[in-house]
């Protein structure tokens, strides 16, 4: 197989996500909330492949006429923000004027932080909270915490996006991934634990979703304050 060929097959790896995006949003039209959940995290496994692969195989140098980074975000847009905003929405999750306030507001935002040169930081983690509505909202169908903690969840990340924090990419950033990236897998499975079982009541998995997830949220501002502390 030739290197050209290793590059397209890559970026035809990538295309995938657009057409489980679209699986997961026939089953949340249908409320079939437990695979769209499922169709979100095989998503979510392919986008976190396809970048190791792309560096592997070099699809800049191979494949240069397809722009990878802008196929990842147009992916990432439909599975890390339309589909989750239209899920809290549609779910019950955020009932009547709260889940307009989200379907609106959660696209917005997200358009504009996807859209900023500045999102990236050298060590490869994102300079505010990165759009990753997916996660929050597969998180909220294990916890189920209520409107207004749903709301107030909503509206701090959407400002977070534009305030200089730190968050971590559970594969990318380097420092913490002994801790990081098991963790992520954790909170991966045992989503995909609560989907299969049609997000049953679960203590115990509310209890790891819970964990798992602050650990992932605050990470990163956990490291900046670090350095802020080392540098004083």
């Amino acid at each position: 197989m030739t290197a050209r060929l290793s590059a397209f097959l890559v970026h035809g790896f990538t295309a995938i996500g657009a057409a489980l995006a679209m699986l997961a949003l026939l089953e949340a039209m249908q409320q079939q909330w437990d695979i769209m959940a499922l169709w979100l995290a095989v998503a979510l496994l392919v986008d976190g492949i396809d970048g190791p692969l792309a560096r592997h195989f070099e699809v800049k140098k191979h494949a240069p006429e397809i722009d990878g980074v802008l196929l990842d975000l147009i992916i990432d847009f439909l599975t890390y923000v339309v589909i989750p905003a239209y899920a809290l929405y549609a779910s019950g999750l955020l009932p009547g004027w709260t889940g307009w306030l989200a379907v609106l507001l959660i696209p917005f935002a997200s358009a504009l932080y996807f859209s900023d040169t500045r999102m990236k930081l050298p060590d490869d983690s994102f300079s505010g909270f990165p759009g990753c509505w997916n996660m929050l909202v597969l998180a909220l169908l294990v916890m189920t915490p209520g409107v207004w903690v749903t709301l107030t969840l909503v509206i701090i990340l959407s400002v977070a996006m534009f305030v200089p924090l730190k968050f971590v990419h559970p594969v990318r950033t380097k420092r913490w991934r002994l801790v990081t990236l098991p963790v992520a897998l954790i909170w991966t499975l045992a989503i995909g634990w609560a989907a299969w079982t049609n997000f049953a009541p679960n203590p115990v998995l509310t209890l790891v979703v819970a964990f798992s997830s602050v650990y992932l949220l605050v990470a990163g501002i956990a490291q900046q304050a670090l350095n802020g502390r080392h540098n004083t």
